[in-house]
């Protein structure tokens, strides 16, 4: 008998579900909301708020409103995209994450303090995610941005260094960041460190890796846009080899090998439950017939 099982510690995050409640709220008493990017890094919830009148908008299409309404996701936005929204007349719905928007007060604050003092601000993230664009912006586009260790080559370490994260990156991944900053700075110098990383998302990582290993053979879900799920499947696949990446149900067109028994369904910070268990009934239905 084939057992499917669903991560329960896998699916939104507290901002994700916030972005989405706050824009179905809106919803319920408007035709028409816009959103600044995709609302989540998930094409099929995408699809379903658009079907309720949700418009996702790129920065270009922002400049160019006037006098509508706009929500900004959970991932926030630089200072100018607030300051457009004021010149435009345009009314700000903010999701932004409240570990993202302390992160940007923190990174404004810091930036005004030291500026004078010429302290590289370094922030370990994807370069271009939504994310970070916001981080940036709170340091008037002057922080370094850093994706990997070899990255690192790009800072000058006679100067000061001061480095945050991206609040979605992988622990080990800072870790090993601070540790070759600290090898090659220079003598004197001073290196100040702030793990910014959510704990809601670093504490997925030892759940997804007990939970995948617990299983014969894994089904982790998520949108192909997602930094969160390339991360949390990487460690998914360390603790089981037999872990396939999809980002909807209908790209399982075949039973499972002869011998599985268990199978797990997991999923990033960006998956919605309802498409985790779209993908466990579509398991069950393949197995049925095979």
């Amino acid at each position: 008998m084939l057992e499917v099982e669903i991560d329960k510690s896998s699916g939104f995050c507290f901002g994700v579900v916030t972005a989405i409640e706050s824009a179905e709220r809106e919803l319920n008493n408007t035709d028409i909301l816009y959103c600044l990017g995709d609302i989540v890094h998930n094409s099929l919830e995408v699809e379903r708020l658009r079907e309720m009148g949700l418009q996702t908008i790129e920065h270009d299409e922002f400049a160019r409103l006037k006098g509508k309404k706009v929500l900004l996701r959970a991932h926030g936005e630089p200072p100018s995209t607030y300051e457009m929204a004021v010149q435009n007349n345009i009314t700000i719905v903010d999701a932004t994450c409240p570990v993202v928007l302390q992160l940007q007060r923190k990174i404004h604050k810091y930036y005004i303090e030291t500026r004078a003092d010429n302290i590289q601000l370094v922030i370990y993230g994807k370069k271009g995610h939504a994310e970070v664009n916001g981080l940036v912006g709170q340091t008037e586009g002057t922080a370094i941005v850093v994706e990997k260790v070899e990255d690192l080559d790009k800072l000058d370490f006679d100067r000061g260094i001061c480095l945050f994260s991206q609040t979605t990156k992988s622990l080990d991944g800072f870790r090993n960041v601070v540790a070759e900053i600290q090898k090659r700075i220079a003598d004197g110098v001073t290196f100040k460190y702030f793990d910014t990383i959510c704990r809601q998302v670093a504490n997925r990582l030892p759940n997804i890796k007990a939970f995948a290993s617990s299983h014969d053979w894994v089904y982790f879900v998520a949108g192909k846009k997602s930094s969160n799920g390339k991360m949390l499947f990487e460690e998914c696949r360390k603790a089981n080899p037999n872990s396939l990446f999809i980002s909807e149900a209908e790209e399982i067109t075949e039973p499972l090998p002869e011998g599985v028994k268990r199978v797990g369904v997991c999923g990033a910070t960006s998956t919605p439950k309802w498409l985790m268990e779209k993908v466990a009934e579509r398991i069950k239905e393949l197995n049925a017939k095979g």
